[in-house]
C-alpha cells in the first residue's frame, strides 16, 4: 500500500508546474491611460476654473452665503417740555410666509374637498362647487390669532411663485410665541418697531402719527419725519448653512442715530384744555373747536388742543377729519377779537387818544348806505368802554379816520394773513384782502372781524404781541432754550394802554363775566361771528374768547374757539369764556405765577408810566 501511494508522489512532482505572471504590461497601459486622462480633465476643468472663469465658483459660493443685513433704527421718540414722552417706539414683528416653501413641505397636505351646491335663483341651475377647509387646526388657528379670513390665507398661499407675503404687521412678542409653537413651515417673523401714543387722543392732531413703514403721514410725526426717522444701517456678511453669521464684509450703509423731538407743549395743560374743550363742544352740541396757549415771553406754544379727535393707537378710529389740526388749518372771521387791534392802530397813527370821549349815539349809523349798529345805545364812550362794550359803532368811527393801508398793515404787523412762523405741515395763512380801493362800509365791517379769516394759531400770536409789551416772535412747537429778542411792531406804551383797555371786558358789565380767573386779573376780548355762507350769512356762529393773563404781567396769550354752537347760549361770554378760564387758571397756576395781589402789587399802571 505504501509503496502505491509513493509512486504516485512521485509522478505527481515529475509533472511541470504552471507558472502565473502577476504583472500585464497591456494592463498598465491602459488603466495608467484611464488615470492619464482622468487627471488631464481634471486639471483642464480647474485650469479652466481657475484661469478663465476664476470668479465662478467665487459668485455661485457668494449667492449662497453672502447676505446684506440691516441694523433697525427706531424712530425718535417725541416728549413734552418736562420730557413726558408724546410719542416712542417700540419693538413690534411682522409676520410673512413663504408660499413655495409651504407648497415644497406638503404643509396643505392635510387639506380635503368639500363639495357644495348652489343654486342659480334666476336660471334654476344648479352648480357644484368645491371649497377647502382643513383637518388641521394649525392653520385655523393661525387665522384666527392674526385676524385673517381663512379664505384670504389659502389665497395668499396659493399665489404662484410667491417667495414674500405679509400676513400681519405690528404684531406683539406673545402672538409671535404663539404662533412658533404652531410651527407652520414657510411662516416667519421679523423685527420692526410700532409707533405708540401715550396720550392718545390728547394730541393725536398736534403729533400726527406714521404708517406701518413708520414714515410720517400726518402732523408733527410728518413735518419731521427724516429727524426722527434716521437712517438705517446695511452690513454685508457672509453665512454659513444654518444661518449663522460667520463674516463680517463690509459695511453697505452706516447706521445714523434717530433724533429726539422735545416740543415746547406742557403736557398737563394740554390735557386741561382738552378736557374743558371736549366738554365745551359737547354742552353746546358744536361741531368742533379749538384751543390754543402761547407763552407771549417767548412764543413757545405750551397747548393747542382740537376736538374731535381720535385715538392714534387704534387705526380703527382713524377719519381724516377727525385728525385735522383745527387750530392751523381752519380759518373763520375773528370778529370782535380784532377790535383791540383797530384801537391799537388808532392810537399808533395818532387818530385818537387814550382818553377821547367818542359818542356813539343813537347805536346805529349809515354808511355807504347800510348799516352799523350796537346791541344798545351806548351814548359817549371812551376807547376802554368800546372794548369792554364791544361797540361796533365806537370802532367803526376809530377806523374810518385811518386809511385803508393804515389798518390793513397793522393787522398783518400783528400777524394775520401771514405765517406765524411754527412750520408745520397743513398751515393756512388765513385771508387779509390787499386793495388800494375800499369803501368806508367794508372798512368799518373789517374793523369788527368781518371780511377776514384767520386762524385760532394767528389771533393767539397777535395777542401775544399785545401782552408782550409790542414784541413779536416767532410761533414755535419746539421748546426753546435761548429765545430772541423778539421783534418791535408796536410801541410798548400802546401795546400796555389796550391791555389795560381789555381789563373791562370780564369786569362788571362787560361781556365775559366768565372769563374772570381768581386771583388773577386778564384782560380779554370776546367775538360772536356770523358764518359766511354763499350768498351772504347764514344762521350758524363762531364763538371765540381771546385773552392774556396776568394782566399786571402777561404770561400766557389763549385763545378758543368754538364753531358753530347750537341752541340760544351762542354768545362768546357764554360758550368760550368759561373754557378760558378754566385753561388760564390752569396754565398760571402749574406754571407757578403767583396769584395778584391786590394790597401790594407792581401794577399796569406803573408800567404805562415807565413805558412813558
Amino acid at each position: 500500500m505504501k509503496r502505491i501511494q509513493t509512486k504516485k508522489r512521485k509522478a505527481k512532482q515529475a509533472q511541470p508546474r504552471k507558472v502565473y505572471h502577476a504583472f500585464s504590461s497591456w494592463r498598465f497601459v491602459f488603466v495608467s491611460i484611464v488615470v492619464g486622462i482622468i487627471a488631464l480633465l481634471l486639471i483642464t476643468r480647474l485650469a479652466y476654473i481657475q484661469v478663465i472663469e476664476p470668479e465662478y465658483l467665487t459668485q455661485e459660493a457668494d449667492k449662497r452665503s453672502l447676505r446684506v443685513t440691516q441694523s433697525v433704527t427706531h424712530r425718535g421718540n417725541i416728549s413734552d417740555r418736562h420730557g413726558e414722552e408724546l410719542a416712542i417706539s417700540v419693538p413690534a414683528y411682522a409676520i410673512w410666509v413663504d408660499p413655495k416653501t409651504v407648497k415644497e413641505s406638503y404643509a396643505f397636505n392635510d387639506q380635503q374637498w368639500q363639495e357644495s351646491a348652489v343654486e342659480n335663483t334666476r336660471t334654476g341651475k344648479t352648480r357644484y362647487t368645491k371649497k377647502k377647509f382643513f383637518e388641521s387646526k394649525k392653520w385655523p388657528a393661525l387665522a384666527e390669532v392674526l385676524d385673517v379670513k381663512m379664505e384670504d390665507l389659502v389665497r395668499i398661499i396659493e399665489r404662484p411663485n410667491a417667495r414674500f407675503v405679509y400676513l400681519k404687521r405690528q404684531v406683539n412678542a406673545p402672538i409671535v410665541d404663539y404662533i412658533k409653537q404652531l410651527k407652520l413651515a414657510g411662516i416667519s417673523n421679523q423685527l420692526e418697531s410700532h409707533r405708540f401714543y401715550p396720550t392718545g387722543e390728547i394730541n393725536a392732531n398736534i403729533i400726527g402719527l406714521t404708517d406701518l413703514d413708520a414714515q410720517g403721514i400726518e402732523g408733527i410725526e410728518k413735518t419731521y419725519n427724516n429727524f426722527l426717522q434716521g437712517q438705517t444701517g446695511k452690513n454685508r456678511v457672509r453665512k454659513d448653512r444654518l444661518g449663522n453669521v460667520i463674516d463680517h464684509i463690509e459695511v453697505v450703509k452706516e447706521k445714523k442715530a434717530a433724533g429726539n423731538l422735545q416740543l415746547s407743549i406742557d403736557q398737563r395743560i394740554q390735557a386741561v384744555a382738552y378736557s374743558q374743550l371736549k366738554r365745551a363742544v359737547k354742552i353746546h352740541q358744536a361741531t368742533s373747536g379749538s384751543v390754543v396757549v402761547v407763552d407771549v415771553n417767548t412764543g413757545e406754544i405750551y397747548a393747542m388742543a382740537n376736538f374731535p379727535s381720535f385715538n392714534p393707537n387704534d387705526r380703527s378710529q382713524y377719519q381724516p377729519y377727525k385728525l385735522r389740526n383745527r387750530a392751523i388749518t381752519d380759518t373763520f372771521e375773528p370778529g370782535s377779537t380784532v377790535k383791540p387791534l383797530v384801537v391799537a392802530s388808532a392810537l399808533a397813527h395818532k387818530k385818537t387818544d387814550v382818553d377821547e370821549i367818542i359818542n356813539t349815539s343813537p347805536g346805529w349809523m349809515n354808511i355807504g348806505g347800510r348799516r352799523v349798529r350796537d346791541g344798545t345805545n351806548l351814548g359817549k364812550i371812551d376807547l376802554a368802554m368800546i372794548l369792554k362794550k364791544s361797540s361796533n359803532i365806537g370802532v367803526s368811527k376809530l377806523a374810518l379816520r385811518l386809511q385803508p393801508g393804515e389798518l390793513q398793515q397793522t393787522f398783518a404787523d400783528f400777524g394775520l394773513g401771514n405765517d406765524t412762523g411754527i412750520g408745520l405741515i397743513g398751515e393756512s395763512m388765513g385771508r387779509l384782502p390787499l386793495r388800494h380801493r375800499w369803501s368806508d362800509f367794508e372798512l368799518a365791517t373789517m374793523s369788527f372781524g368781518y371780511g377776514i379769516t384767520a386762524t385760532t394759531l394767528q389771533i393767539a400770536k397777535a395777542y401775544a404781541i399785545l401782552g408782550s409789551g409790542g414784541k413779536q416772535y416767532p410761533l414755535s412747537i419746539l421748546k426753546i432754550d435761548n429765545p430772541g429778542e423778539g421783534e418791535q411792531v408796536i410801541p410798548r406804551n400802546i401795546a400796555l394802554e389796550v391791555v389795560h383797555m381789555m381789563e373791562g371786558v370780564s369786569e362788571q358789565g362787560g361781556t365775559a363775566r366768565k372769563a374772570r380767573v381768581e386771583g388773577y386779573r386778564i384782560a380779554g376780548k370776546t367775538g360772536t361771528s356770523r358764518k359766511a355762507e354763499a350768498g351772504g350769512y347764514g344762521d350758524d356762529y363762531v364763538s371765540i374768547f381771546a385773552g392774556i393773563a396776568p394782566a399786571t404781567n402777561p404770561k400766557f396769550s389763549i385763545v378758543v374757539m368754538i364753531n358753530e354752537p347750537q341752541g340760544d347760549r351762542y354768545y362768546a361770554g357764554d360758550v368760550a369764556a368759561p373754557v378760558f378760564s378754566a385753561v388760564m387758571q390752569s396754565s398760571l397756576l402749574l406754571s407757578h405765577i403767583r396769584p395778584d395781589d391786590e394790597n401790594n402789587r407792581y401794577t399796569l399802571l406803573d408800567q404805562l408810566n415807565d413805558a412813558k
